[in-house]
């Protein structure tokens, strides 16, 4: 073999930068994309920077300030049992982006293996995952995650388990469809002709080319897994009062909604918009990694 001559190895490590590049030019182009992104971006600061951010204590009570309303003491009001709103939020938004990623993590982790087998190897293995997979889909996921906590027990780490292994199915579908598009590519069949290991092909050649649609729907169950968090400690299956949660705070802001509205109020439009921005951020990395589209 001649100096000169590259292997798919090799062109496919010269192509990926320029896919970077190329992506993120479309994806800065995309003003709705970006606003996404900045929304996002606003809300991991306001989680990250909590402890300096938040102007009262989350926990602290106070019989003299019970359903205030918004003040320059304080922002947002306060709670029934006189608890800053502002700080309480700004906490909560640590419980919410927690619950997003780490649930999605656990849905990648589990599912993912599952779906690059299926797809790969095919046969008796594709049949079982595929019928197992199917079956935790027929159930409605908001219905399985309760049911998981319920069992598991309230608490913010048995939510986002609940939470992860309720979205898994989708990733195994969609990681099983993606390794079939790819897995007859020149680039595999050259690296089996070559000698290289089940292992190694899944790793190298696979598992890379299947990223770009995993990375999007990762993004998009971020929003569905915050809903679904909030759901579950509306419930009283996710984190536990007194510790901030947006979801507890709507279900005990439910009680006041015509003597204290601003109680309902402002968590219900922090969760929207955290909503709102990883599903504008999804959909413009979708149309960023999309190779169809050029421009």
């Amino acid at each position: 073999m001649s100096a000169t001559t590259t292997t798919p190895a090799t062109a496919a490590a010269v192509t990926l930068p320029r896919s970077r590049n190329r992506a993120w030019g479309k994806f800065k182009r995309n003003h709705i994309a970006m606003l996404g992104l900045a929304i996002v971006a606003f809300f991991v600061l306001l989680a990250v920077l909590a402890p300096f951010i938040a102007n009262h204590d989350p926990l602290q009570t106070s019989f003299t300030t019970i359903r205030k309303a918004p003040s320059a003491s304080y922002w947002l009001g306060t709670d029934e049992l006189g608890r800053d709103i502002f700080s309480r939020m700004v906490y909560g938004a640590r419980a919410s982006l927690m619950a997003g990623l780490v649930s999605v993590l656990i849905a990648l982790v589990v599912g993912v293996p599952f779906g690059l087998a299926a797809g790969y190897f095919g046969g008796w293995t594709d049949s079982i995952i595929s019928r197992a997979t199917e079956a935790l889909l027929a159930i409605p996921f908001l219905i399985l995650a309760i049911a998981l906590a319920a069992f598991l027990g309230p608490s913010l780490t048995n939510a986002m388990i609940a939470i992860g292994v309720s979205a898994a199915p989708k990733f195994v579908r969609l990681t099983r469809g993606q390794v079939l598009a790819v897995k007859n590519e020149d680039y595999v069949q050259s690296a089996r002709a070559l000698g290289a290991s089940d292992l190694r092909i899944i790793g190298r050649h696979v598992f890379p080319n299947v990223m770009p649609p995993l990375i999007v729907q990762a993004t998009i169950t971020i929003a569905t897994a915050i809903i679904a968090e909030a759901s579950l400690s509306f419930l009283g299956l996710g984190l536990q009062p007194p510790t901030p949660s947006w979801g507890s705070m709507l279900n005990t802001a439910k009680n006041f909604m015509t003597q204290a509205p601003w109680m309902s109020i402002f968590p219900g439009s922090a969760i929207f918009l955290v909503v709102l921005g990883f599903n504008l951020l999804g959909d413009g990395l979708r149309d960023a990694l999309d190779p169809r589209q050029e421009k």
